[in-house]
C-alpha cells in the first residue's frame, strides 16, 4: 500500500509547510484516524483557537505612557488576562471610551513590533478639536484599564503580491504603522528595501525622529526622507509638501515598488493623485483609511445648498429620535444621543456599523465602499454617512 503521509507531504504546497502548526496538525488528524474518532472530542476546539486569536474583546492596562512630542504620547498597553493575540504590522485595534458618558470608540494603529508580545504600543496624535484624543492626552493616566478589539484591518505587507521594495508615506501619525512594519523587517532580518518619506509641518514635531534617524544610520535596507513643510530658519533638510516630483528626485524609478500611504484624509487623498501622475498602477498603492472626511461639503455629490450646519432628525425605528447635524457623521451622532452600534474601523472600510435607511437620504463619500446589494437595499456605513434630510434608521 502507498505511504499516504509521504505522498501528502511530497505534494503539500510549500507555503503550507511553512504554516506553523500544519505540520503537526496533520499528524494529530492521521491519529485520530486510526482510532476511529468522529472528532466530537475536539467539539468548539476550533472556535476557542480562533477566539484566542481574534478575541472580540481585550482589556488592557496602560503600563507605560512616553510622550513622544509635545502632541503626541504613546500608550503601552498589556493585557490584563490571557496573552496579547499576533498582528500583522499596520494593523489596529478598535479602543472603546466613555467621554462625558457618551460611549464611543477609535481605532489607533500598534506602533510596536509584531515580534513583541508583551505589550501593543498605540501612539496616538492630538487632533484639533477632536473628542477622543485630548481625553486620551489629557486624562489617561499609567494603571487604567481600557477596552479594545483585537488587532484588525488589511493595511499589511503581503510577501505573494508586495513584493520587497516598499515606500511608505506618511503624515503626522500615520508614521504608527510604518514604523511597526520597519520594525518587523529589521527585528526579522527581512531582504526588504524599505523607504520611508515622512512629511511634517514642524521639526519639533516629527514622531520617532532620533529613533528613525538612528536605524537608518544603523540599516542598509532603510532609507529615511523628511519633508518638513514649516521650517525654521536655519533647517537644512528637504521643505515644502510632498510631491510627485519630490517622490521622482527621492525614488528615481518608481516601476516595480509597493507604496503604503497613511496619514488624514487629505494627505492620503493628494499622495493618490500624485502616485497615480507618476503611472503607479492602482494594485501598487494600498492606503490606509483614516477616519470620515472632516469637509464633506467639498467632496462631489454633496448638495450645493445644503449647510454642514443644518440640523435634521434622526429616528431609530423602535427607539426615539434625536436632532443631529448635517456635517457631523452619523455613527457620531448615535453615539452621542445613547445609541451604540458595533463599529471598528469608522473609515468606511470594515463595515460593522451598517444601518438601514428606512426613509429620508444621507450622503455616501466614495471611501464608504458600499456594495451593489447595500445601495439596493437601503444599507449604509453609518460612520461615514451624513443625514442630508430627516431620516428613519433600523439598527
Amino acid at each position: 500500500m502507498p505511504n499516504n503521509t509521504k505522498l501528502e507531504n511530497e505534494n503539500t504546497p510549500n507555503v503550507l509547510k511553512a504554516v506553523v502548526g500544519y505540520q503537526e496538525a496533520v499528524k494529530v488528524k492521521k491519529e485520530l484516524e486510526k482510532t476511529g474518532s468522529d472528532f466530537t472530542d475536539q467539539k468548539w476546539a476550533t472556535a476557542n483557537t480562533v477566539a484566542k486569536l481574534h478575541p472580540k474583546r481585550l482589556t488592557l492596562e496602560v503600563c507605560e505612557i512616553i510622550e513622544d512630542t509635545a502632541t503626541t504620547k504613546t500608550f503601552r498597553l498589556r493585557s490584563t488576562g490571557a496573552v496579547l493575540p499576533p498582528f500583522q504590522a499596520g494593523q489596529y485595534i478598535n479602543l472603546f471610551v466613555t467621554i462625558d458618558g457618551v460611549e464611543t470608540a477609535r481605532p489607533y494603529a500598534i506602533s510596536s513590533s509584531p515580534t513583541e508580545r508583551n505589550y501593543y504600543d498605540l501612539t496616538v496624535k492630538r487632533v484639533e478639536g477632536g473628542f477622543v484624543t485630548p481625553y486620551l492626552l489629557d486624562q489617561v493616566t499609567e494603571g487604567q484599564q481600557l477596552l479594545s478589539t483585537g488587532p484588525m484591518g488589511t493595511f499589511y505587507h503581503n510577501p505573494l503580491f508586495h513584493g520587497d521594495d516598499l515606500v511608505f508615506l506618511a503624515g503626522g501619525s500615520g508614521i504608527a504603522p510604518a514604523i511597526s512594519m520597519l520594525k518587523q523587517i529589521l527585528d526579522n532580518k527581512l531582504a526588504y528595501q524599505f523607504h520611508f518619506i515622512y512629511a511634517s509641518s514642524y521639526v519639533d514635531d516629527v514622531i520617532f525622529r532620533e529613533q528613525l534617524i538612528s536605524l537608518a544610520q544603523q540599516h542598509t535596507n532603510f532609507k529615511l526622507t523628511e519633508v518638513i513643510s514649516r521650517p525654521p530658519e536655519s533647517y537644512n533638510g528637504i521643505t515644502g509638501h510632498l510631491n510627485a516630483d519630490l517622490i521622482t528626485q527621492t525614488l528615481g524609478e518608481v516601476k516595480n515598488k509597493t507604496f503604503y500611504v497613511c496619514g488624514p484624509t487629505p494627505f492620503n487623498e493628494y499622495c493618490q493623485t500624485q502616485l497615480s501622475e507618476l503611472g503607479v498602477e492602482s494594485r501598487f498603492i494600498r492606503i490606509e483609511a483614516n477616519g470620515p472626511p472632516t469637509k464633506p461639503q467639498n467632496l462631489d455629490g454633496w448638495p450645493e445648498t445644503l449647510s454642514v450646519g443644518n440640523e435634521v432628525t434622526v429616528s431609530v425605528k423602535g427607539k426615539g429620535s434625536f436632532k443631529a447635524k448635517v456635517g457631523e457623521p452619523l455613527l457620531n451622532s448615535l453615539e452621542r444621543n445613547g445609541y451604540q452600534v458595533e463599529n471598528a474601523c469608522r473609515s468606511g472600510e470594515c463595515s460593522l456599523c451598517r444601518v438601514k435607511v428606512l426613509s429620508g437620504d444621507v450622503f455616501n463619500p466614495p471611501e464608504a465602499h458600499l456594495r451593489a446589494s447595500d445601495k439596493q437595499f437601503g444599507w449604509i456605513h453609518s460612520c461615514v454617512a451624513f443625514p442630508t434630510e430627516d431620516i428613519e434608521i433600523m439598527i
